[in-house]
């Protein structure tokens, strides 16, 4: 039965006590927006998050909305202009990206990564105290599922600390310079044996780069950004989107207040070094039309972007329980978790449902069971896990465990 798909509303600048509306979805929780509404302000009263907005679509419909606003001093109203660095919530992007080349014929998922980036044909493996050359060749499907062997915590600088700024992007011209980089540090074990969480994303898009022959930025665009007229996600800030990026609100050790000085990424509109694991800036408007598009089994408005194959293809798990402390009952795609367990995170979500979250607590959620997605956005740190899974006992009740 097709599905009826309306233009995502306009988000409206709101006072400090925001919109709610009313969810129309039956069998979803009857108190969602009560609920939501709830979280929202617990979080701002909790000193988590400052201002923050939800988004809830089914059936190409948005059935909820609410945006609620801190009025901290140095805190910003969140109004349909509003801008959010989305950190990992660019992997998803990448991927489907990745995906769309795949359809294409342009590799296949078990191909070395040296074949089209010749630097990683000679990588090396931490073994103890000492260092050996790898034993299984870097795959594509490797950087696809985070089984590289390349995680973020090796990194200098990476993550940053909280009083410091991010130094990767503007150590690196472009991702060619990037990935040379990368392909001097030991992986943590052979590829394709374990699952750690890392720079994956980054050298897809060098890869897409070289499959594509354009630049990772102008391929987003052709080939994603425009198609779904997300004309507000980028990788650059200037001067006037600039003056639109949330303030972040940092609540970490001694460090309590809003700070543009955290930045970390750049956003300079000279700089070459896209990284498609963290680098986007997007609103939460552009981001669900990326989610509708893959509630709709790659189908947006009338326009195939990926294929349903495409979309199994990254929601099928190749690691399991990915960070049981922090994500319970939790498997990994290509770089989307997929809930395996609902009753472990305390929600009544079905099983199918996938997404992913960013490093300054932006979320969202894919549930093709029901035809649901719901986005979230704020500008907060430090990381909480614990975010998406109160929403979504919000949005379809707590289980019963």
């Amino acid at each position: 039965m097709p599905r009826h798909l309306l233009t995502i509303c306009v988000l409206l600048s709101t006072c400090a006590l925001g919109i709610t509306t009313p969810a129309s979805a039956e069998d979803l929780n009857p108190g969602m927006a009560d609920a939501i509404t709830e979280v929202q302000e617990r979080l701002i009263e909790d000193e988590l998050t400052g201002s923050n907005i939800v988004l809830v679509w089914r059936d190409g419909e948005e059935i909820h909305r609410s945006i609620r606003n801190s009025t901290r001093a140095g805190d910003r109203d969140i109004t349909d202009e509003t801008l959010f660095p989305i950190w990992s919530m660019s992997k998803p992007i990448t991927i489907v990206a990745m995906l769309t080349l795949h359809e294409q014929g342009l590799f296949k998922w078990d191909d070395p990564v040296s074949k089209y980036i010749p630097c990683f044909a000679e990588l090396m493996v931490r073994d103890g105290d000492t260092l050996r050359p790898a034993k299984t060749p870097l795959r594509i499907i490797d950087l696809m599922t985070h089984r590289s062997g390349f995680g973020y915590f090796t990194w200098d600088g990476l993550p940053p600390l909280s009083n410091e700024p991010h130094t990767l992007q503007t150590r690196h011209e472009n991702l060619q310079t990037f990935c040379e980089v990368a392909a001097k540090y030991p992986l943590e074990f052979d590829p394709g044996t374990q699952y750690l969480y890392g720079i994956n994303q980054a050298i897809l898009g060098r890869l897409v780069e070289v499959l594509s022959g354009k630049s990772f930025s102008e391929y987003l665009e052709t080939a994603l950004f425009e198609p779904l007229g997300m004309t507000e996600t980028s990788f650059v800030l200037d001067e006037e989107r600039r003056a639109r990026f949330q303030p972040l609100w940092i609540n970490a050790g001694n460090l309590k207040g809003y700070t543009h000085l955290l930045d970390e990424m750049n956003y300079d509109p000279d700089s070459k070094a896209h990284f498609g694991g963290e680098g986007l800036v997007s609103c939460p408007a552009d981001y669900a039309r990326f989610c509708e598009m893959l509630a709709n089994d790659g189908v947006f408005r009338g326009k195939r972007i990926i294929s349903q194959d495409s979309i199994d293809a990254m929601t099928t798990p190749h690691s399991k329980d990915i960070f049981p402390e922090m994500m319970r009952g939790m498997d990994m795609g290509f770089s989307v978790f997929i809930l395996k367990d609902p009753a472990a995170e305390g929600s009544m979500a079905p099983s199918t449902t996938y997404g992913w979250s960013g490093y300054h607590n932006t979320h969202f959620w894919i549930d093709p069971t029901n035809d649901v997605f719901a986005v979230f956005m704020t500008r907060a740190r430090e990381f909480n896990a614990e975010i998406p899974a109160q929403l979504r006992k919000a949005v379809y009740g707590p289980s019963e465990r």
